[in-house]
């Protein structure tokens, strides 16, 4: 469906000027998966979408998605670039736990090219793609909303121009450091960050020893992070190699330096860097209770301890495109809420589950080697999976989270064996 044109009101209330301004039903701001999805899913509705990107960045993410997000958002294959059929724990004595990925894998995708290839889907879908840079939000003499940006023709425009729409609905999807948020959600400027970082270098021609280009690499070592874990994910011909801290003087491209070092790829070839705040926890608002609402990184869905952001921001895009369905057919601004109730349903109970398991276990490396020690454990390692494949906490096997239960209080009190 094309933008309608409606004329600008001036601010004094005086008649409207001659020129005509476009109006969109929904305006989202951000590109990333949270908002692509969101502008698909309202273009597919026959809404008149614009889809406002800065283009050409895509931030740190060791890019794994699980086959729930493959079927709930139709994937296709050739997106993967890598299936990872298992998993290695590293604890802060070099000791490691080999995980297998039973029955099933693990999608890994590179994020340059799976954004780009979810905001053409969109595009496809019916949504009018920009480039451009959020600059603010402000509201017509009608109460309708205003955003204004600066519009460029290509990522590599250096001369951007003033330019601005009107929006019956704005989805903020632009990041951790939203600028909708911190304009129009109450409370969304005190959200607390993590940084993360990680180089893409090339798949090493001859492969170090214990190299497998079919798992996924998790360091859970001090020296690497103070409060994460580093990584090391297969992407094919390339791979991430990353870490995060919320430490603000710690070294994160130091310790990525020495994580490749230990692992034999230090003469590897570094493709690009990229480095980026990523949020702690939800926010505890995500809508402005007039016509705007938040998804992905800038309503906070990073999952605590796993740092998994893309389904998280894909299910928060999709709720956030379904509430303001229900504004645009005529409810009351009260159901942008149900985005973040209905997430938080959902997954809210993971996100505390996995926040506690961060304070607690990533704390020291007597406390992590301990961890490292319970994921050897085949009852922890079976139901780890199925709730990380399948987006729910496991219910079956009950003898299973008994088991669990009291080894995890073994360990606590310091009665198993390191």
């Amino acid at each position: 469906m094309n933008a309608q044109t409606l004329p600008r009101a001036t601010a004094n209330g005086a008649d409207p000027v001659s020129c005509a301004v476009e109006t969109f039903d929904v305006v989202v701001v951000g590109g990333g998966p949270a908002g692509a999805t969101a502008a698909q899913d309202l273009a597919r509705k026959g809404r008149s979408v614009l889809l406002l990107d800065r283009a050409g960045r895509a931030k740190p993410c060791g890019g794994a998605i699980p086959p729930r997000l493959i079927k709930d958002f139709e994937i296709p294959d050739d997106l993967l670039v890598a299936k990872a059929r298992s998993a290695r724990m590293v604890a802060p004595s070099d000791k490691c736990v080999d995980i297998p990925i039973d029955n099933g894998f693990v999608g890994m995708v590179d994020r340059h090219v799976f954004d780009e290839w979810l905001r053409e889907r969109a595009a496809a879908s019916g949504a009018v793609r920009r480039i451009g840079s959020f600059e603010r939000l402000s509201q017509d003499d009608d109460g309708m909303s205003r955003v204004h940006y600066l519009a460029r023709t290509d990522a590599r425009d250096r001369d951007p121009q003033p330019a601005s729409v009107r929006a019956r609905s704005v989805i903020g999807a632009d990041g951790a450091r939203s600028r909708i948020a911190a304009q129009a959600i109450p409370g969304a400027k005190d959200m607390r960050h993590v940084f993360a970082y990680h180089e893409i270098v090339k798949a090493p021609a001859i492969q170090p020893a214990g190299y497998d280009g079919s798992r996924c690499d998790v360091y859970y070592q001090g020296a690497l992070s103070p409060d994460f874990y580093g990584w090391i994910f297969p992407h094919g011909d390339t791979l991430s190699i990353g870490t995060g801290s919320a430490d603000k003087g710690f070294s994160l491209r130091g310790a990525v330096g020495s994580l490749r070092t230990s692992a034999g790829l230090a003469n590897t070839e570094t493709l690009r860097r990229e480095g980026a705040p990523l949020p702690m926890k939800p926010l505890a608002r995500w809508d402005n209770g007039r016509d705007v609402v938040l998804a992905g990184d800038a309503a906070g869905v990073v999952a605590p301890a796993s740092g998994e952001g893309i389904y998280y921001a894909m299910a928060g895009g999709r709720l956030a495109a379904e509430a303001v369905e229900q504004l645009l057919q005529g409810q009351p601004a009260t159901c942008l809420k149900l985005a973040r109730q209905r997430f938080m349903k959902a997954h809210g109970t993971v996100f505390r589950v996995l926040g506690v398991m961060q304070w607690f276990w990533y704390s020291s490396d007597r406390r992590r080697e301990r961890f490292v020690k319970i994921c050897e454990d085949r009852d922890v390692q079976q139901l780890t999976f199925e709730s990380y494949m399948n987006k729910e906490l496991t219910r079956k096997k009950p003898m299973a989270h008994v088991r669990i239960f009291f080894k995890d209080i073994a360990h606590l009190l310091g009665m198993a064996r390191v």
